[in-house]
């Protein structure tokens, strides 16, 4: 008979996997990042894995980025056209959701995600093929106040002071001003040079002013002030700068005053941590207001950590009601996979036990696993070793997993339990019903 056919396991590039002790540390990530939105009163909401293609393609994004639905034995005579395709971003599904539920939800909606999404692109540093994003958005009903411009990046920045990932900066712009500029010195086609404006970053201001002029024919004049608006950053008063820059208008205007009220709103913030920045434009077509994008101090060049902005109507492709809203995501798995790879991340235990109690011997089983309970109906984690094996085993196997604790119940009748520190090796009598840790590692 032939041998079995051994497949070679093999990660599939783009779609990242962690050894427990990285798990631990990214888990304890996401529960930091759920409870400061739940602190700020957003809720949960998980929408499904797939949507329907027609969902996807709603607001424009390429087809070459979704990753389609065929069954391995589908049919051949009922065609090769997928009908659902795994979610690029949680936006557009929120949009659809939004519609979906609108007369049972309560607005403005207040929302936040934090699932994985596909993408079907090259994978490289910062970019995957399967990551998980953590977004928050409201959406409102007409109209949307611009207090919300400000407390999204409130709560990001909030967010990434928490989790220690060194120094960032979250830029902030306004469409308005750079459509209202751009009108003012004379361009017929700013969503183009916005599209264009937007790979600054990526190609830099020569390559960016090549572009203006060959794909819509910019003059050279045009051409200098829109990347000397580029170059303008700083706090509340670039709004100042930029009007000695434009040509005025009721949109720049409009724009200019959205800008300087988000940036006073923050203004609380440490020093350099919030900028306005008339980089930033982001590409895509939704966007109609305030946009943001954060970057990493250390790696400029890595390419942004978070982004979002504001939307006049993303649900209109789904509803006949005016629902604006705005967003801000955190590229999580992007940000993590990078302090993994620089090493400022380096795993917490192997377990996430607190305690392991020894097993002395099989007839005192029943009562290690009633101490373990004990312990747990109290709130601590605890792993109950699998057999009688010999002491020094049971040791090896709580020392290797790096649990803090190794409780002993009675190894004969009338007899204590005791407790070992394993980082200090103390060992002491302790009741099941009454005993406190001392001290707990923290988990980096």
């Amino acid at each position: 008979m032939a041998e079995d056919r051994i497949v070679k396991p093999v990660a599939i590039s783009g779609f990242p996997e962690w050894l427990p002790q990285v798990r631990l540390v990214e888990q304890q990530w996401l529960d930091r990042i759920r409870a400061t939105y739940e602190r700020y009163g957003f809720c949960s909401v998980e929408t499904p894995s797939v949507e329907a293609l027609e969902v996807l393609m709603s607001k424009g994004e390429t087809s070459q980025e979704v990753y389609t639905l065929n069954r391995l034995q589908a049919d051949p005579a009922a065609g090769s056209d997928a009908r659902l395709g795994l979610h690029f971003d949680l936006t557009v599904p929120l949009a659809r959701y939004v519609a979906q539920h609108f007369n049972e939800l309560v607005f403005p909606f207040k929302r936040y995600q934090i699932q994985r999404v596909w993408r079907g692109e090259r994978p490289q540093e910062g970019r995957f093929r399967e990551f998980t994003q953590c977004d928050i958005d409201v959406i409102n009903l007409d109209s949307l106040p611009l207090s919300f411009d400000a407390e999204l990046p409130r709560i990001i920045h909030e967010v990434l002071t928490d989790l220690e990932i060194g120094g960032f900066t979250l830029g902030i712009n306004n469409r308005k001003v750079l459509q209202g500029f751009y009108e003012g010195i004379g361009i017929t086609d700013p969503i183009g040079v916005i599209r264009i404006a937007d790979k600054l970053a990526k190609i830099g201001p020569n390559a960016v002013g090549q572009l203006l002029g060959t794909e819509l024919g910019l003059t050279d004049t045009q051409i200098k002030a829109c990347l000397d608006l580029a170059q303008v950053s700083g706090g509340a008063e670039v709004v100042d700068e930029i009007a000695r820059l434009g040509s005025g208008g009721a949109l720049l205007d409009e724009g200019l005053s959205e800008l300087g009220f988000v940036m006073r709103e923050l203004a609380d913030l440490p020093a350099g941590s919030v900028v306005a920045d008339l980089s930033i434009a982001r590409g895509l077509d939704y966007y109609t207001g305030t946009v943001y994008e954060g970057t990493l101090n250390d790696a400029p060049g890595f390419g942004s950590i978070c982004s979002g902005g504001r939307y006049d109507d993303l649900a209109g492709s789904f509803i006949r009601r005016h629902l604006p809203g705005i967003g801000m995501s955190i590229g999580l798995t992007r940000i993590f996979a990078k302090l993994v790879a620089d090493g400022t991340i380096t795993g917490g235990p192997l377990s996430p036990a607190q305690v392991l109690v020894i097993v002395p011997s099989d007839d005192r089983r029943p009562e290690a696993l009633a101490t373990a309970a004990t312990l747990r109906s109290r709130g601590f984690k605890v792993e109950t070793y699998h057999a009688a094996d010999k002491l020094k085993k049971q040791l090896t196997y709580g020392s290797r997993k790096q649990i803090p604790y190794l409780w002993f119940p009675p190894f004969e009748n009338g007899k204590s339990h005791e407790v070992k520190n394993m980082a200090s090796g103390e060992q002491v009598a302790a009741d099941p019903q009454t005993w406190t840790p001392s001290t707990w590692r923290s988990v980096r």
